[in-house]
């Protein structure tokens, strides 16, 4: 009898062995797989909001005539006249230097984005691994709402944010590319004023709510900063602050005859110190 039971405790304790190696290769091999639920979402959402068909119109002097002056020669000196406007814009940051917490060090971000004309839109996706475990965090700004959710194993969300604080700091996000999408900075949801001869002040106004920030200029015409107070830093303790912040540009590169800044880092300004929490030296851009 006890013989008997203890076979039957071997082959019990084999099954669940057997059932428990299973298991754990298939989540192996699913953390591994390049498929994940929150990037078909991403590439739904951005088809969803590309338009129907690429536009036809070429940028013209005609269309920069009102802009202040720094503006007008960053689109003179960059190549923007004479050539066709983009409906969108799909950018990649590969191995960027990304701070989860400004107490880690950096982690290694694959950080994909579409900005988007029509209505002024956005979307991104980060893409992290720890530990050989992938973290995932999806933005986005769509018809006034911005939202930011984070998942670890494709699986379990860490965050979910929405909320006023997050709209307002989505809509000026899309704000910080309207040169990068020159397109952008010359639709009637974004008004301009001139502050002299190297910065320009812009005001993004889209369902209901508004952001504004500078833009600097070197006097040979590259846009080298964009600097606004209307972003909303979310401390480790989940306080939300009203944080003045930056995306610093440099390392213009000339492609099909358009200059483009490769080089982004995007920095918390604090009271006591400045936080690059984003630093990329390879950006690379696509137009549609």
């Amino acid at each position: 009898m006890d013989i008997r039971n203890d076979k039957n405790k071997k082959r019990k304790n084999m099954w669940i062995f057997i059932v428990l190696t299973i298991l754990f290769l298939l989540i192996v091999v699913y953390l591994h797989v390049p498929f994940s639920p929150m990037k078909s979402y991403v590439e739904k959402t951005a088809l969803s909001l590309k338009a129907d068909k690429p536009s036809n119109e070429l940028f013209t002097e005609k269309d920069i005539v009102k802009l202040p002056d720094p503006v007008k020669r960053y689109f003179e000196s960059c190549g923007y006249i004479g050539t066709p406007k983009m409906t969108y814009m799909k950018a990649f940051f590969k191995n960027t230097d990304f701070l989860l917490s400004k107490d880690k060090p950096y982690a290694k971000n694959n950080y994909t984005e579409y900005v988007f004309v029509k209505e002024p839109s956005r979307i991104a996706l980060s893409e992290i691994k720890m530990f050989q475990i992938p973290l995932q965090a999806f933005e986005s700004y769509i018809k006034g709402k911005g939202r930011m959710k984070g998942v670890i194993a494709k699986t379990f969300t860490l965050f979910d944010e929405t909320g006023a604080e997050m709209d307002i700091s989505s809509l000026v996000t899309v704000l910080s590319y309207c040169l990068i999408v020159p397109n952008l900075a010359i639709q009637n949801y974004i008004f301009w004023e001139s502050i002299d001869d190297t910065h320009a002040k812009a005001t993004i106004s889209d369902c209901g709510i508004s952001a504004s920030g500078i833009f600097k200029f070197t006097e040979n015409g590259e846009m080298i900063s964009f600097t606004t107070n209307d972003r909303w830093e979310t401390g480790d303790d989940g306080i939300k602050t009203q944080t003045p912040w930056s995306v610093i540009l440099s390392d213009y590169e000339e492609k099909d005859g358009i200059r483009h800044p490769t080089s982004f880092k995007v920095v918390w300004h604090h009271k006591n110190d400045d936080l690059v929490y984003f630093n990329s030296n390879n950006a690379i851009f696509e137009f549609h």
